[in-house]
């Protein structure tokens, strides 16, 4: 008995009040690679030698909607080191993989409490898991259970089989947007420097409007590029999250600038060249959270679109500086 509390810890399908301060901070993006739970076994409700095994990630928000899914039901828990990422992201990265898994079967010692050799492993992470080597080196076969947490008892009660809805992943709007309050608060870099950028012009061209237009095309980039992408993706055409990120952020820069009279070519081509940019970059930070693109397909984006917002944004810079320091007019 003592060496079983050793082996593994005992929880339940309530994540409680401290859990669901933890979601909003994580939205927040307040301390997030401290959301995290131990690696290793954990014991849901009162499982038994039959009860299924469940894979998941070690950071927290994942392990909180897979037990408060499985609710009342009796399960073991295998939490992998994924280094408090979540499973579609670790998948991609490595963290949830083949050997983390062989690596945990064995150490948790799980083969003494069960009577089968099956795991069962969130369908999002199959890109990070070799299934034959995990039964070569463990025993254990590795079924995918369904897209999402909450049909998770009705693949249980259907035999351990998914149905093409539970097969099919879904992106609704407010799906979509569950990542737009941290994707503000971690832009805030951004906003500073296009503040500091705003002030400098300001004092140098000495215009109290040339501020006011950088400060509000700089309010309206961060929208644009954290908010209106997100709610729009699926209906911007193009496939690559940048591009999403850039075309809507000329559209948006362009009507602004139609609505405040600008007519200063100068001034024109820097916040087209800037904001759309910074825009884009911003669109990029969602490509890696989305159902939308393979992990192979995050990294050649970033490959591309990274140093074309890099030089358009330098650019861009140029652009307005010469704007500022030749005292030219809106």
């Amino acid at each position: 008995m003592k060496e079983d509390k050793l082996r593994f810890k005992h929880t339940d399908g309530k994540p409680g009040f401290s859990g669901l301060i933890g979601k909003i901070r994580m939205r927040l993006g307040i301390k997030r690679s401290d959301f995290r739970v131990k690696p290793g076994l954990y014991a849901l409700n009162s499982p038994g030698t039959g009860s299924p095994v469940l894979v998941s990630a070690n950071y927290k928000l994942s392990f909180d909607v897979l037990r408060a899914a499985a609710g009342n039901l009796d399960a073991w828990i295998l939490v992998l080191d994924t280094k408090g990422i979540n499973v579609r992201c670790a998948a991609g990265k490595g963290t949830f993989g083949t050997e983390e898994l062989i690596k945990r079967v064995k150490k948790s010692g799980l083969s003494k409490y069960l009577s089968h050799k099956a795991l069962i492993l969130p369908q999002l992470g199959a890109s990070g898991v070799a299934a034959h080597k995990v039964k070569a080196k463990t025993g254990f076969t590795v079924k995918f259970g369904p897209v999402e947490a909450y049909d998770l008892r009705k693949y249980l009660e259907n035999g351990q089989k998914c149905d093409e809805a539970m097969r099919t992943i879904s992106f609704p709007l407010a799906e979509r947007l569950v990542l737009t309050p941290v994707e503000m608060v971690l832009s805030w870099p951004l906003l500073l420097g296009s503040v500091l950028l705003s002030v400098l012009c300001a004092i140098i061209s000495g215009g109290l409007p040339v501020f006011l237009s950088l400060l509000s095309l700089s309010v309206l980039t961060i929208l644009t590029g954290t908010l209106l992408v997100p709610a729009l993706l699926p209906y911007i055409p193009g496939s690559s999250f940048a591009w999403k990120g850039w075309i809507t952020g000329v559209i948006s820069s362009v009507i602004y600038l139609l609505l405040a009279g600008i007519s200063s070519a100068v001034f024109i081509a820097g916040a087209l060249f800037l904001f759309p940019a910074i825009s884009a970059f911003l669109a990029l930070n969602f490509t890696g959270s989305t159902t939308f693109t393979s992990p192979s397909g995050v990294k050649k984006e970033m490959l591309y679109a990274i140093p074309f917002c890099a030089i358009s944004a330098a650019a861009g810079l140029v652009f307005l500086l010469y704007f500022a320091f030749r005292g030219l007019s809106l």
